[in-house]
């Protein structure tokens, strides 16, 4: 990749919840003020969630758009927000929201990358205790996303 796909001013922790809309709303504003993304992407994402959702278990959601939608994404990016009163992602319960933009196949590999750090829960307690954007922004760098 030519850049840096999260940058600190990408990453964001909330003390309380909000409604999952919202949260693909706030992923969405991220991405779009990172300028990876137009502003019909918030619309991808919910066409994908309204087809299959990206809860991946381990409090981890990864909204993204369908490849349908491939013309909303300008750049490679993520968005990370942690939300520390949770989200109820259609039932499941999830804290952090990974929003995920990727040109051409890129997106394949930041996927996997996201998965390989949050198959371990320890990883998950972890990031969980950042105390900051910064830190938060640390810990995930140094897991290879990046």
């Amino acid at each position: 990749m030519s850049r840096e796909v999260l940058s600190i001013g990408q990453v964001r922790i909330h003390p309380g919840s909000v409604e999952k809309v919202d949260a693909l709303r706030e992923a969405a504003d991220i991405l779009e003020a990172a300028g990876a993304v137009t502003s019909g992407y918030f619309d991808a994402m919910q066409q994908r969630e309204a087809t299959v959702s990206t809860y991946m278990g381990n409090e981890l959601a990864i909204p993204h758009g369908t490849n349908e939608t491939k013309n909303t994404i300008l750049d490679s990016a993520l968005s990370v927000v942690r939300y520390d009163g949770g989200v109820d992602w259609d039932g499941e319960p999830v804290t952090f929201v990974i929003g995920i933009a990727g040109k051409g196949d890129e997106h394949l590999e930041i996927l996997s990358q996201i998965a390989i750090l949050f198959s371990e829960t320890d990883n998950v307690e972890r990031l969980k205790q950042a105390t900051s954007p910064e830190e938060l922004f640390s810990l995930i760098s140094q897991a290879g996303v990046s």
